[in-house]
């Protein structure tokens, strides 16, 4: 499990999260469906959907869960394809440091529909507005919706939005 540092020298667990990047083919292009955020953490940000685990579910099921909260859609758990784990760390906000499990699935039912959380929107792979996304997304998410994984440590300054530093994953 993930760790961060805890007081006395302990270690304590990060909360964990899941992502998900719904792709479709759409006029001979593929898109990634995102959504930007109404309120809560990375507000007016454009985000893949997902979010917190609750007790005693898996990542897949949070995944199928929040994908369909979000933005109406239906996936399947066995149609998620784990593309890996970011860990974030917010040393000047340490209650927003997580570990996000990042799923990519090709296979919908339904229209995406906004939701108290977002407003879902297609995006082009090659238009993804990354200047309008969290900072560490820049550095993976082409990669991750072009087929690759990720396995990453992102760690956030005292903006508590630019990228200070980032490192390969550790579990």
């Amino acid at each position: 499990m993930a760790t961060s540092a805890g007081g006395a020298g302990e270690r304590m667990p990060l909360p964990e999260v899941c992502v998900c990047y719904v792709l479709r083919e759409w006029e001979g292009r593929t898109e990634v469906l995102l959504g930007r955020k109404k309120h809560g953490l990375g507000k007016g940000y454009f985000v893949g959907l997902g979010g917190k685990l609750e007790p005693g579910e898996t990542a897949v099921e949070a995944a199928v869960r929040e994908v369909h909260e979000e933005s109406g859609l239906v996936v399947a758990s066995a149609d998620l394809d784990a593309r890996g784990r970011l860990r974030y760390l917010f040393p000047y906000r340490t209650a927003w440091s997580q570990v996000s499990n990042v799923f990519v699935v090709r296979e919908f039912a339904g229209a995406p529909a906004p939701s108290d959380e977002l407003d879902p929107e297609w995006f082009p792979l090659d238009a993804v507005p990354l200047a309008h996304m969290w900072d560490d997304a820049k550095h993976w998410l082409p990669g991750v919706l072009a087929g690759g994984r990720v396995e990453r440590t992102y760690v956030f300054g005292e903006d508590l939005a630019t990228v200070v530093e980032a490192r390969d994953h550790v579990a």
